[in-house]
């Protein structure tokens, strides 16, 4: 697809016209809403926000993939049922990955641009709490630690990565926080404040948000104290610092023509103006990426969207850094030059706002909306999905964007391989002096440190990966008590039962 060329024909001027988000919190999960029933619920309030009557009417309808409900299968086809619609664009996203809703509203303005389609909806759902809960009853109200992400992250026979410890989100992202921290020459502490004061300012925002999941602020303190209620994760995460997904969410937009949105006799002050895209990934393989203390996907979609909108930070308002774990806003946010002591989310963060897995940008999009009909003129959006992967960002706006043109080729991977640097050889079963590239210590609910993993270097320069004795005091101290930066020291990898095991120089 090339760039369109600029038009003021309002028949391709894609605008978004209706928002809608939902939680549900059944008392017994029996009664509470699957995913379906989410999508279902969000989209109606999307239709009466638009003025009603439109979802009959729709030619395009797109699906961000979910996974508590599994069993529903494709909803495609039951959803435009339940809504009685009938699309002739009907399409679930392949995975469920959190730049998805970015990516479908993209898609649905680049048709518009072409003049495919006049009436497009974004929806998604995940309702994790309940399929906890009834898989809790179902074990006669026996815990069996439900977790679903983890479960479809290690679905097959684990592989390198996963047999030390790196199966799930929460797994990964520490490697990022501890590369970026020791990158940006900062000491723990101070990497640990500038997390609590973005999260803080996450739950206050939550806290004014009628959609958000925990509405209650915590203090920057609140989100460093590590006790019982603020259990250790994986250093150094703790449970407020990162995504929440057992929650029961939907939510669903939908887009028109600005010819069709004044066609159905929509208010100026309703419809907000959508913006240029740009996307880029990092290889789907954690360990084989060029680098742990950045992104250039990251960095080549915002600072590409920043271009093809010929705007700067200074120009909005309002953002929405993804903010699964803290590492991923606090490298956006200096890409973006958005300063820390400005709220970078506008719906509540992943912790506080809520994670519904893939579908968190869809209450971020809501929300933005709802933002910008009332106060300021941009916005700016920038998804992140898979394990630090997947990256998208699009900007809207409360009036025209002047450089906006559809359709437009968002993707610009070829430009981020060019900025990447040459990934190391991976190698699976070496044994001698190592530099750790990064780290992290793994905990278990009761708090206690029970695993842990080094990416190390090779004096050849090759990656590998070595456990982590949590049983050796010293080693662990070292490892997270912040009175040395551990990334970048040196020491050596030794065979041990398991397979090898780092040892302190």
């Amino acid at each position: 697809m090339t760039q369109g060329t600029k038009t003021s024909d309002p028949e391709r001027i894609p605008v978004i016209i209706g928002v809608g988000q939902i939680n549900d919190r059944p008392e017994d999960p029996d009664q509470g809403l699957d995913s379906l029933g989410l999508m279902v619920e969000a989209l109606k309030i999307a239709d009466a926000d638009a003025g009603g009557g439109l979802l009959a009417d729709l030619d395009s309808l797109a699906i961000v993939d979910q996974i508590s409900f599994h069993s529903l299968g494709k909803l495609c086809e039951p959803l435009a049922a339940a809504i009685g619609a009938n699309p002739a664009i009907n399409y679930q996203s392949a995975a469920p990955h959190g730049d998805t809703p970015v990516r479908l509203l993209n898609e649905a303005a680049n048709r518009i641009g072409a003049g495919e389609v006049k009436l497009a909806a974004i929806v998604g759902g995940e309702a994790l709490r309940t399929a906890a809960g009834r898989a809790a009853k179902a074990a006669s109200g026996e815990d069996k630690s439900y977790n679903a992400i983890r479960k479809v992250a290690t679905r097959r026979e684990p592989n390198y990565a996963q047999k030390h410890g790196l199966a799930a989100p929460v797994d990964v992202y520490p490697l990022y926080e501890n590369a970026t921290r020791a990158a940006w020459g900062e000491s723990l502490e101070d990497a640990q404040f500038e997390s609590a004061e973005i999260w803080s300012r996450f739950s206050d925002v939550a806290a004014a948000n009628d959609g958000a999941w925990i509405r209650k602020p915590a203090s920057p303190e609140d989100i460093l104290k590590v006790d019982e209620r603020n259990r250790p994760i994986a250093f150094p995460y703790s449970k407020l610092m990162v995504a929440n997904s057992s929650v029961n969410q939907g939510a669903g937009f939908i887009v028109a023509s600005l010819a069709e949105a004044w066609r159905r006799g929509i208010p100026e002050d309703r419809l907000i103006h959508i913006g240029m895209g740009a996307a880029a990934k990092e290889p789907p393989s954690i360990l084989h990426r060029d680098r742990y203390d950045g992104s250039v996907s990251m960095e080549t979609s915002i600072t590409r969207t920043l271009e093809l909108n010929a705007m700067t930070a200074k120009d909005f308002d309002f953002v929405e850094l993804y903010s699964c774990f803290p590492c991923v806003p606090k490298m956006a946010r200096r890409i973006l030059g958005w300063p820390w002591d400005r709220p970078a989310t506008v719906f509540g963060g992943l912790t506080f706002g809520g994670g519904p897995i893939a579908n968190y940008m869809s209450h971020a999009v809501v929300s933005m909306v709802e933002k910008l009909r009332h106060e300021g003129r941009y916005g700016f959006l920038f998804a992140n999905g898979g394990f630090a992967t997947d990256n998208h960002c699009i900007v809207l706006g409360n009036k025209p964007i002047a450089a906006a043109s559809f359709p437009q080729d968002f993707d610009y991977q070829a430009e981020a391989e060019a900025k990447r640097e040459p990934v190391p050889e991976l190698i699976e079963d070496y044994a001698g002096p190592a530099t750790i590239e990064s780290y992290t210590v793994f905990y278990g609910r009761d708090g206690a440190p029970k695993a842990g993993v080094v990416v190390a270097r090779t004096p050849a320069d090759k990656r590998t990966l070595a456990h982590v004795d949590v049983s050796d005091a010293v080693m662990l101290a070292f490892l997270t008590d912040g009175k040395a930066e551990p990334v970048g020291t040196t020491g050596q990898i030794v065979p041990i039962d398991e397979g090898f095991g780092w040892r302190a120089a």
